[in-house]
């Protein structure tokens, strides 16, 4: 016997959401790829590696970006014979994906910073700051459309951290060319590079690790098992609750699978109907609970 919250599909009320979403995501996928041509022939011009570093950055967004878009819709589409749940997960897989590759983009920026210190090279401080300046004012707005549903969604995270680590970038990049321009100590641009990378990395870091949670089905980091376990253990009439597993399918999606024992098979609908309204207090909608009678159960044993 089990028990299944009415609301159980992952993209049921979610669609407005994801619309909305989606439509903010392109947005900023089409401001983000004009800026970063910009950005590139910036850095070229003006021979600076923050200007490049961001460059490179942003032209990871636009992959970004356009990666959490086709995740959005194709998680839209509806479960199949095989595949019970559609394609929701296909929205971690887009946060790992960006993760990682945040991970390599700040790699990439630390190994040419070092290059550039042990050979300094001349820099137009001007066009470093003009273009750099432009920038901050590009992700200032990318990352205003984007906030609102950063906290939601994973998938949407990943692309918002692009976007702030672009942001940084730009502040970054603002403070080194004007450090150029002010004393032409030019060991700014490769410094204020690494610690732009190190800001990209430890935000990338956090993101590969909650998605690989998801992957891993760990319980989300926002429950404790234990606390939920004694929450169906206060059930009255029920006792023994076990095999009690916890996690996410996607962003907003949160399940939950356990079995418990009872005495009396008439109390069977009311504590199906407990479990499900306490669940819901930890916001876990999707909620799969047998029932089994204790002659049974023992006897299984």
């Amino acid at each position: 016997m089990g028990l299944g919250h009415p609301h159980h599909h992952p993209h049921d009320g979610h669609d407005h959401d994801r619309g909305e979403i989606t439509r903010r995501l392109v947005w900023v996928l089409a401001i983000t790829a004009t800026f970063t041509v910009a950005e590139i022939v910036g850095g070229i011009l003006s021979n600076s590696l923050a200007l490049l570093a961001d460059a490179g950055h942003m032209f990871s967004d636009v992959a970004a970006l356009g990666l959490s878009v086709f995740a959005i819709r194709l998680a839209r589409r509806p479960p199949t014979q095989r595949r019970t749940y559609g394609y929701a997960r296909f929205e971690i897989l887009a946060a790992l994906v960006n993760g990682a590759t945040l991970l390599v983009v700040a790699g990439l920026i630390v190994v040419e910073a070092w290059e550039r210190v042990r050979e300094p090279v001349s820099i137009d401080g001007v066009v470093m700051l003009s273009v750099a300046g432009l920038g901050l004012m590009v992700n200032l707005v990318a990352a205003f459309v984007l906030h609102g549903h950063a906290h939601d969604n994973l998938n949407v995270r990943g692309a918002y951290l692009h976007v702030l680590g672009d942001l940084l970038g730009s502040v970054g990049t603002i403070a080194a060319g004007v450090i150029v321009l002010a004393t032409g100590w030019t060991l700014a641009d490769p410094i204020i590079s690494v610690l732009i990378a190190m800001l990209i990395l430890f935000s990338a870091w956090n993101l590969v690790r909650e998605a690989t949670d998801v992957l891993l089905e760990s319980v989300p980091g926002h429950l404790v098992l234990a606390e939920i376990v004694r929450e169906l253990e206060s059930i009255e009439g029920l006792g023994e609750v076990h095999d009690v597993h916890v996690w996410t399918l996607t962003s907003g999606f949160v399940a939950l699978s356990a079995h418990g024992v009872i005495d009396d098979p008439a109390e069977h609908t009311r504590i199906l109907g407990e479990v499900r309204d306490r669940m819901a207090r930890f916001g876990i909608e999707h909620v799969t609970f047998q029932i089994e009678l204790r002659p049974l159960y023992q006897l299984a044993k």
